[in-house]
């Protein structure tokens, strides 16, 4: 059973997602064991909450420096004894020791094809105004190990959406999320609950 810990700092809509595919089987032999937020007013945890999750809010505005934070984020995450950790719009730089203590082991997804659209400064909203800035016709969203870069790290799955004459921000975020986000995180938790997804010198291999 792999034991899945997802990190979210909103509504948790991937969040959701990924909930499902636990319940309707899509997800393989994957047990979500906790939900952390940095929001203590984030859905996110009141989604966990109704299914039975283990749900808590650790708050950077909760603790005197950023390294007693990380430490309590690490604390959380180490209590719940995870096999995967995944970001599921989680708005907080993970700490290095995070990372080096799970590495290919934290999935995060990203709304656009990286590697556009991709690094510091581009979250949320900020991605679809860019590509729309730009004229791009083709968006997407990708899921990838999490490494000490910014969006950097082994690509696991990408989708491409088309964008469409009128989007908005707002109307291509939700088109990205329902079209491609929705579909690959559910998928990457899955192959890698059945040991399907291996890194060899920075490259994902998903086995057939």
């Amino acid at each position: 059973m792999l034991r899945v810990l997802v990190c979210v700092s909103g509504g948790g809509t991937n969040l959701q997602a990924i909930i499902d595919g636990v319940q309707n089987g899509s997800i393989a032999n994957t047990q979500i064991v906790r939900v952390i937020s940095n929001n203590p007013g984030a859905y996110a945890l009141e989604r966990a909450k109704k299914h039975g999750i283990d749900a808590v809010c650790i708050s950077p505005k909760d603790y005197e420096t950023r390294a007693i934070f990380n430490d309590a984020l690490m604390n959380g995450i180490r209590e719940a004894a995870p096999d995967l950790i995944v970001l599921a719009g989680f708005l907080v730089v993970v700490p290095e020791a995070i990372i080096k203590e799970y590495t290919n082991r934290i999935i995060n997804i990203h709304p656009s094809l990286i590697p556009s659209y991709c690094g510091t400064g581009y979250y949320g909203l900020k991605v679809h105004e860019g590509v729309l800035a730009r004229g791009n016709k083709v968006t997407g969203a990708t899921v990838h190990f999490v490494d000490e870069g910014t969006d950097t790290g082994p690509i696991i799955f990408q989708k491409a959406v088309d964008v469409e004459e009128g989007d908005t921000p707002e109307i291509l975020q939700r088109r990205v999320m329902e079209q491609a986000e929705w579909i690959i995180m559910p998928k990457a938790i899955d192959a890698i609950a059945r040991g399907l997804v291996s890194v060899v010198d920075g490259h994902v291999h998903i086995a057939k």
